[in-house]
């Protein structure tokens, strides 16, 4: 397989080839066509495997890059679900240690999938709205 791009930069996944036609799936739908030979363009340096990735919203992307188990996972939903929660609830309610905690914390804020906040005067955490569409997408 390969990546190709048609005359508009619509991006492939080729499939099959023959003299005259070539067939390919669009990542993003699904969709599987022939296309003329002629009007399509390999496009080196591009994985077949990185364009079949783009068919998964950019959100989930990068909660499946930050969560790198089940527990940091598990925050994350739990985050969404609950929060805005301080630090301290977070500490009380689940089976992690600060330095842990705080390192997941750290990993999803570079992401940007939570930011600071207060809460009840406490220092907190809540998810953004990548890290909601993701966790909507992946729960429903």
């Amino acid at each position: 397989m390969r990546t190709v791009r048609d005359g508009s930069g619509t991006h492939y996944v080729l499939l099959k080839q023959s003299g005259e036609s070539s067939l390919v799936r669009d990542p993003e739908t699904g969709t599987e066509k022939h296309v003329a030979n002629d009007d399509l363009e390999p496009i080196d340096g591009e994985s077949p495997l990185s364009t079949a990735a783009t068919a998964v919203p950019e959100s989930v992307c990068k909660v499946l890059t930050a969560a790198h188990d089940d527990r940091a996972l598990g925050l994350l939903v739990e985050l969404d679900r609950r929060g805005p929660l301080s630090v301290h609830d977070l500490l009380d309610s689940y089976d992690l240690c600060e330095s842990d905690l705080h390192g997941l914390l750290g990993e999803y804020r570079a992401a940007g999938l939570v930011e600071a906040t207060e809460v009840l005067g406490q220092p907190g955490y809540d998810t953004t709205e990548t890290a909601s569409d993701a966790v909507e997408f992946l729960t429903g």
